[in-house]
C-alpha cells in the first residue's frame, strides 16, 4: 500500500512538473516580443502553417490602410476576370486624377493599351494608382460600382472591421481596415494560384504597346527595399506596402521560416525605415 502512494505521488509530481513547463512554454511564447519596441501602432502575426495567432498589437483597431487596400484591389480583379491577357486601358480620367494627387504610379500613360495582366502587377509590385482604377473601370465600369466588389468580398470572408470607398486607397472617411483583416484577407487569397504568383514576384515587364514599346520594368516596393536589410534565419517572398498621411507607412509581407509561412502586417509605422526594422525584428524573434 505504501508502495502504490509512493508510485502515486511520484506520478503527481512528475505531472505537476511538465503542466508548469507547458505553462511556463505558453507564457514564454505569448511573451517573447515584450522587450522589443517597435514603431508600428498596429501589428499583427499569422503563422499559415500551423494555423495560429503570432502576435497582437492593436491589430483590432481600425485604421486607414493605405495602398493595402490594393490587396483587395488585386483579389477582386481576378475574380472577376475571365483572361487577363485581354487588352485592358488604362482609364485617362482616373489616370489624370492620380497624377494630379500625387498618387504612386506605375508608369502607364492615358489609354495607354495594356492588359489586365499589366495592371494586376502594376497595382500590386508598383502600387500604381492609374492601374488599380484601371482595373476597376474596365471591369465594373466605374470605381464606385468595383468597390462594391470589393466590400461584398470582405463580407464574404469574414472581414467584419474593414471598408472599403475607393480601389486604390488614399485617404477617405469611411475607408478603413484593421492589421488581422488584412492578415486574413492575405491568407484567404494565398489559395488563388494567381494571386499568389503576383503577391511573390520581383519583378515584371508589361507588354509591349506604343507608348512603351519595351513594356515597362514593374518592380515589387517589398522586396526591391530589403536589398540593404540581412534576414538571418528567414526570407521575406512577397508583400505589398502603402503609405498616405493619415495611415502612416504600412507593410504587409509574406515570409517564410523553418518551414513555415508567416504573414505580418505593420501599420502605423512614422518612417519607411520603421516599418520595415519592425518585420524583420518580429521574424528574427519567431
Amino acid at each position: 500500500m505504501k508502495k502504490n502512494r509512493k508510485i502515486l505521488l511520484i506520478i503527481g509530481i512528475f505531472l505537476i512538473i511538465i503542466t508548469s513547463l507547458i505553462l511556463n512554454f505558453n507564457v514564454f511564447s505569448n511573451n517573447k516580443f515584450e522587450d522589443l519596441t517597435f514603431e508600428s501602432k498596429n501589428i499583427y502575426v499569422y503563422n499559415i502553417t500551423d494555423e495560429k495567432e503570432v502576435l497582437n498589437i492593436n491589430g483590432e483597431e481600425k485604421v486607414a490602410p493605405a495602398s493595402l487596400t490594393k490587396i483587395m484591389t488585386v483579389i477582386t480583379s481576378i475574380e472577376n476576370i475571365d483572361d487577363i491577357s485581354k487588352v485592358a486601358p488604362v482609364d485617362k480620367k482616373t489616370y489624370q486624377e492620380m497624377v494630379a494627387v500625387n498618387a504612386s504610379m506605375t508608369g502607364f500613360y492615358g489609354n495607354e493599351q495594356t492588359t489586365y495582366r499589366d495592371l494586376l502587377y502594376g497595382t500590386m509590385l508598383a502600387s500604381g494608382g492609374e492601374s488599380a482604377n484601371s482595373l476597376a473601370i474596365n471591369i465594373s465600369k466605374t470605381t464606385e460600382e468595383f468597390t462594391k466588389l470589393m466590400n461584398e468580398k470582405a463580407k464574404e470572408i469574414g472581414l467584419n472591421n474593414t471598408n472599403f470607398t475607393n480601389p486604390e486607397g488614399l485617404d477617405e472617411e469611411n475607408n478603413y481596415s484593421t492589421a488581422k483583416d488584412i492578415a486574413e484577407l492575405i491568407k484567404n487569397s494565398l489559395d488563388n494560384s494567381e494571386f499568389r504568383e503576383i503577391f511573390t514576384k520581383e519583378e515584371y515587364v508589361s507588354t509591349s504597346t506604343l507608348d512603351h514599346p519595351e513594356g515597362i520594368e514593374i518592380k515589387s516596393t517589398v522586396l526591391t527595399a530589403l536589398f540593404d536589410y540581412e534576414q538571418n534565419g528567414f526570407k521575406i517572398i512577397g508583400g505589398k506596402s502603402g503609405t498616405t498621411e493619415n495611415a502612416g507607412f504600412c507593410w504587409a509581407t509574406l515570409s517564410e521560416k523553418n518551414n513555415r509561412e508567416y504573414i505580418c502586417v505593420v501599420m502605423g509605422a512614422e518612417t519607411n525605415e520603421g516599418r520595415i526594422e519592425d518585420t524583420l525584428k518580429i521574424m528574427g524573434e519567431i
